[in-house]
């Protein structure tokens, strides 16, 4: 597993790990479930509660997020997919327990108590966490904890959607940003188990069932690229606000953060119940009332104040569910202006659904992703074209013209996380030093001269490793030829001190021991820094950069 290849272990690991990650997601589900069970008479449905309820339960539930966070410590509250992508990065998707509690607990009370947020986030964390976590306590290759970490995003998204599918490529396109077969093959085997154990516990139901009769003709295309117009400028406005408001409040405390966010909420959803919660309240409610601009315009206004808030001032919870909400309301509302522009029968629930997908991929700079989590939402493979032509100007509108990028990486960006790394270690880090270590070597402890000329002048070539005991711990050097600048008669022999690498790590890690010395190996261990594996040279890995060989 430590090279990239598609291994059998790993797809059995990516099917465990996918199947024990939905089910945390079904549990992180049921326990909003049976929380909103106690104050509302319908799960989601915040106008059972009177105005000033409505006010005082989002600061409550912030009560409760920062009450848990002081237990665990505050610098602990980092969650959410902008995280893992960090991690991913950084630590190849191993998640601090902490951090995973965090999300889990204050996900559930933020989700619970009317903050606009969606289920995604949590289940992206909680799936990575779990799959990062099954993969360091079998000590796999880092490599391939990152794929595994990836395994379990896929599984957290298809068990939060019930799209598999739109979770593989969602994958793809926004956790990893490559294409791999080795890593497609397991993240879509544990997209299919998240997805088969979520139907087997909650149902078939992905909770959007109103979109199965929608239809689009040719007459429809120029409204739908005007559509994507409007949701490209619309998105682009979201991502910078939020981006914004990232900025300003960072420096504040997070407890005064949190409670910022829960009176704009609060306040908010005094005014407009059925901009709280998830998306779907907002998006039924669109389409009870699709022809009452002047409404809509302001459920649109507050459910956008409320989501760039929420998730701006740092409380924990998902992105995608809202920006569904905010896409379906503003493409009802661009479908009643469009109408006064070209004159026509236009569908608000046909419109809704283009307006998903629209501002989807433009906010998250994700268009294939979105384009399948629309088709498997709807179950219509006829509505490929039209999303295409929406996806595509509103892609098109927000990246040329405003300079838009994933609201994840903006993200990152702002709160000065890393996601990037020199494309020399990104190349390397997909090979661990399991895969590419020589494990032909000569091991000689404090030998003469003469041993040692007789290791490195033998016809089998192998490569001399010098054992020295010291008090604290033993040295290794790794011995051969300099005959740099030299007649061959005047040949020495140099010795380079070894660092010990972890089986676990990767060839980034052994590039950045030698890349200042330009020579010299590592050596490679596992558990015990005194029991050598292997070893890698500096000349392997500048062939492997080189001729793309791994060969010693």
């Amino acid at each position: 597993m430590a090279l990239p290849k598609t291994s059998w272990q790993l797809c059995l690991l990516a099917i465990i790990g996918g199947a024990v990650s939905a089910l945390l997601v079904i549990v992180f589900t049921l326990s909003i479930d049976l929380l909103q069970q106690f104050y509302l008479t319908k799960l989601g449905d915040y106008t059972s509660l009177s105005g000033i309820s409505r006010l005082l339960l989002p600061i409550i539930g912030v009560c409760g997020i920062l009450l848990f966070a002081w237990l665990t410590g505050y610098h602990y509250l980092r969650a959410g997919i902008p995280f893992v992508l960090h991690r991913l990065k950084i630590s190849y998707g191993i998640i601090p327990l902490k951090n995973t509690l965090n999300q889990f607990v204050g996900g559930v009370i933020a989700l619970s108590t009317g903050f606009s947020l969606g289920k995604e986030g949590p289940a992206v964390h909680l799936g990575a966490a779990c799959c990062g976590y099954l993969g360091s306590k079998l000590y796999l290759p880092f490599n391939s904890i990152r794929t595994l970490s990836a395994c379990g995003v896929a599984a957290g998204i298809a068990a939060c959607f019930n799209t598999p599918v739109a979770a593989v490529i969602f994958v793809m396109e926004v956790i990893l940003r490559e294409y791999k077969v080795h890593m497609f093959i397991p993240v879509m085997l544990s997209a299919i188990v998240g997805s088969m154990i979520t139907r087997s516990f909650l149902g078939q139901s992905h909770g959007l069932e109103f979109f199965t009769n929608v239809s689009f003709g040719p007459e429809h295309y120029l409204p739908l690229i005007l559509l994507g117009v409007l949701l490209g400028c619309l998105a682009s406005i979201f991502n910078h606000q939020l981006v914004l408001i990232i900025k300003y409040f960072q420096r504040w405390h997070i407890i005064t953060r949190l409670l910022i966010a829960g009176v704009i909420t609060g306040t908010l959803g005094y005014f407009a119940p059925y901009a709280m919660g998830i998306d779907s309240s907002a998006i039924s409610f669109t389409l009870a009332n699709q022809d009452q601009l002047s409404v809509l315009l302001l459920l649109l206004l507050a459910k956008f104040l409320m989501t760039i808030f929420a998730i701006g001032l740092g409380v924990p919870g998902g992105i995608i569910g809202p920006i569904l909400g905010i896409g379906a309301i503003a493409g009802t509302c661009s479908a009643l202006v469009i109408m006064q522009l070209l004159p026509g029968e236009y569908a608000g629930s046909d419109f809704a659904l283009m307006g998903m997908a629209g501002f989807m991929a433009a906010t998250l700079n994700a268009p294939l992703a979105a384009l399948l989590a629309v088709v498997e939402l709807s179950n219509q493979v006829e509505l490929i074209i039209p999303a295409m032509l929406s996806i595509a100007s509103s892609c098109l509108i927000a990246g040329q013209f405003f300079k838009n990028r994933s609201v994840f990486l903006m993200q990152l960006d702002v709160q000065q996380l890393s996601y990037r790394k020199p494309p020399i270690e990104s190349s390397l880090q997909k090979i661990g030093v399991a895969g590419a270590m020589r494990t032909e070597f000569s091991l000689l402890e404090s030998p003469s001269p003469q041993e040692i000329a007789q290791v490195l002048t033998s016809a089998d070539n192998q490569a001399l490793v010098i054992k020295k005991s010291r008090q604290n711990a033993n040295e290794y050097y790794f011995t051969e030829f300099n005959t740099l600048n030299q007649e061959p008669a005047a040949e020495t022999v140099i010795k380079h001190k070894m660092m010990p690498l972890s089986s676990q790590e990767t060839l980034a890690e052994a590039y950045l021991a030698l890349g200042e010395a330009r020579c010299g190996a590592v050596y490679i261990y596992h558990r015990d820094p005194d029991t050598i594996l292997g070893i890698i040279t500096f000349e392997q890995i500048r062939r492997y950069l080189l001729e793309g060989k791994l060969s010693s």
